[in-house]
């Protein structure tokens, strides 16, 4: 016989300590939703810059708030340097001025600047040069939540 009046008493005091509970958990889950989307893209290669450039072009139009770094070292600096043209002849600042102004970042390692022997004017105006690549994706990574992409 208790048990029968236990029953819809639990049930009771779980259904209306339901929306307390819900409540509790809705500031964590508005935050979480609130947050901003960031996201690093590692180009260590520019023969996958086209691609990389495509990439960041779809994940705008897919998220509305995201916040896009693309970090380049080694061989991926040399589609953010002057005059840089893909395989086909097409220059690549157009493309990467067109996602500036969208807010993307474009980061320049300055050590593969030092032993290639080229100064920061080699870099188009676009892009800003960051003491290590490899420094700067762990950083973003490690110090403010930046999602990796490797394209």
């Amino acid at each position: 016989m208790k048990s029968c009046l236990f029953a819809p008493l639990t049930f009771a005091l779980l259904l209306g300590g339901a929306p307390a509970l819900c409540a509790a958990a809705a500031p964590e889950s508005a935050a979480l939703a609130a947050a901003q989307e960031k996201v690093v893209y590692h180009v260590t290669d520019s023969a996958n810059a086209m691609m990389a450039l495509r990439n960041v072009q779809n994940h705008l139009s897919a998220s509305s708030d995201v916040h896009i770094v693309v970090v380049t070292h080694g061989k991926g600096i040399d589609f953010l340097l002057n005059d840089a043209q893909d395989s086909n002849g097409n220059p690549y600042e157009p493309l990467v001025q067109t996602l500036k102004v969208k807010g993307v970042e474009f980061r320049v390692c300055n050590n593969t600047l030092k032993s290639r022997k080229l100064d920061a004017a080699a870099v188009i105006p676009e892009a800003t040069v960051v003491p290590s690549g490899v420094a700067e994706v762990g950083r973003l990574q490690a110090k403010e939540g930046y999602v990796y992409l490797k394209p």
